[in-house]
């Protein structure tokens, strides 16, 4: 277990070497000061926990649930807290979740719900363990770790590794050029393109269109955030495939609820999201 850093309040660490196909990172995060972060789609689903008070979402005139699993969305919210902050959140790859909770994730699709209703009862004792710790950050990032490679050695057939492993050559391909046709994509697969889609959304809880526009947008929010300044917006649109500067704009609009510009203007209350947006 290695522990990545410090950003706001944040700390990140590298998941074991048999999880990183399949995750990303975790974060914990501690705070006794208000929050009112905005946060956009990553184009990768989550697992949280609420150690502390949990988050309130203006948006949907509620808080999170104590434990919450969050799919694939494609709008931006405000995540505020007036309280206690103490979070512990795995950050699954984004095919990578299905292993480890056994669900339909394209049925999660810009939703967030509570844990409690998967009717896990693994996971309810995950909860329970976790939320209950008061052991520092590193043990429970452990104590999560070891349920989801238990979960992982009891999922994995060779026929359920060999489909991910089509996913993930897919997915490399579009993270690196998200115009990238369909058709492309299911040949990185090895598969029609009809078989390909159903795969695809049945592990990434997204068809490749839908997804494709997250990663574009994520690419344009990269390039952003590595060089502020030195770019004109219809240059940003030609690199990262939009059809014109209009439509750029249009789609970061939709995703952050924001123009490019004015998302660089607000950075400060947005950094550690936009951390969490690099493609690695």
């Amino acid at each position: 277990m290695l522990r990545e850093g410090f950003r706001l309040g944040f700390r990140f660490y590298r998941p074991h070497r048999s999880l990183q196909p399949y995750i990303r990172y975790y974060w914990v995060f501690r705070s006794s000061r208000l929050q009112d972060v905005l946060t956009f789609p990553i184009g990768c689903p989550q697992l949280i926990f609420h150690k502390g008070d949990p988050l309130y979402i203006p948006e949907s005139g509620a808080f999170q649930a104590r434990m919450a699993v969050s799919g694939q969305v494609d709008f931006p919210a405000h995540l505020q807290s007036d309280g206690v902050t103490e979070m512990l959140v795995v950050v699954f790859r984004p095919y990578g979740m299905k292993p480890f909770l056994r669900i339909p994730v394209q049925e999660l699709y810009n939703l967030e719900i509570p844990g409690q209703d998967l009717g896990d009862k693994g996971l309810e004792e995950l909860e329970l363990q976790v939320c209950g710790c008061g052991n520092t950050a590193d043990m429970c990032v452990n104590m999560v770790e070891g349920w989801l490679l238990s979960r992982l050695s009891g999922y994995m057939t060779a026929g359920t590794e060999y489909d991910m492993g089509r996913v993930a050559a897919a997915m490399r391909l579009l993270l690196a050029a998200p115009w990238t046709p369909v058709t492309e994509l299911a040949s990185a697969a090895c598969l029609g393109r009809k078989q390909f889609g159903r795969l695809f959304k049945g592990l990434v809880g997204a068809s490749p269109k839908k997804y494709a526009r997250i990663a574009r947008f994520q690419q344009a929010l990269k390039f952003l955030q590595d060089s502020p300044g030195q770019m004109n917006l219809a240059q940003l649109a030609y690199m990262c495939g939009y059809a014109d500067q209009s439509q750029m704009v249009r789609e970061f609009r939709q995703f952050s609820g924001c123009t490019p510009a004015a998302l660089l203007k607000r950075s400060d209350k947005i950094i550690a999201i936009v951390y969490f947006g690099k493609i690695v």
